[in-house]
């Protein structure tokens, strides 16, 4: 019998590892081994780097899950010799020399768009950058409209910031073009503009699924993630 993939499931901005708290029990009662790595959030480049070498040090076949920025990363580091399928969350799916930035400027903007604060944070070279983030009085609202409320204040103020160069710096590579992909439209995402969820996976050929959710879909509906990303293992078997 082959060895199931192992599955890394990388978050997006606003989130952490814990994001999948709901879907790694769901994985692992399969016997399906889990990583879920801490996703930097700093720049494209080098997001996709850092989730590409966790990648290239595990033994055997990898499914790449990215939620909404995760995607990106997913796009970028799914060009790694052992990854055999990308699985997107309400995430963006970005063609090689695309920016987040670009893709999302193609539709109407959500209502994330005005409720994103910047704040700055010290570089390395002694100069000053700028992180972005949701203001936690509304972060329950755009983000986790359908989680329990008591979480998503927890949620809101425990953020994990993207950098806002990020958002400007095109893919070096678009890995569905190689790889398989599944893709879940969050139809009720008020983070993400779910016809940019749709484009993208429509562009990259993708096997998508429809799910009446806010962005935080895998926390809300966590089954039907996992059954995304069973498939995704499935249809790949080898």
């Amino acid at each position: 019998m082959p060895t199931n993939p192992t599955v890394v499931l990388v978050h997006g901005a606003f989130a952490d590892a814990g994001s999948f708290a709901a879907v790694v029990p769901e994985l692992l009662a399969d016997d399906i081994p889990v990583v879920v790595p801490a996703n930097p959030n700093r720049s494209l480049s080098g997001d996709a780097a850092y989730i590409a070498s966790v990648v290239r040090q595990i033994e055997g076949d990898v499914v790449l899950v990215g939620h909404s920025y995760g995607g990106a990363v997913i796009t970028v580091a799914g060009v790694e010799d052992n990854v055999r399928a990308l699985v997107y969350l309400a995430g963006y799916a970005l063609e090689e020399g695309e920016s987040l930035g670009e893709l999302q400027g193609r539709f109407p903007d959500s209502p994330l768009a005005t409720a994103l604060v910047q704040t700055t944070f010290p570089l390395p070279d002694g100069s000053t950058g700028t992180d972005v983030s949701v203001d936690p009085a509304r972060f329950p609202q755009i983000f986790a409209a359908d989680l329990d409320p008591e979480l998503a204040k927890v949620l809101a103020v425990s953020q994990r910031p993207l950098a806002a160069a990020a958002f400007a710096e095109p893919a070096s590579a678009a890995a569905w073009h190689t790889k398989p992909s599944w893709g879940s439209v969050s139809s009720s995402d008020t983070t993400i503009n779910p016809d940019v969820e749709r484009f993208g996976y429509q562009r990259a050929g993708a096997t998508v699924v429809e799910i009446d959710s806010s962005h935080l879909v895998m926390l809300s509906h966590p089954k039907e993630v996992a059954d995304l990303i069973r498939e995704a293992i499935r249809v790949t078997d080898r």
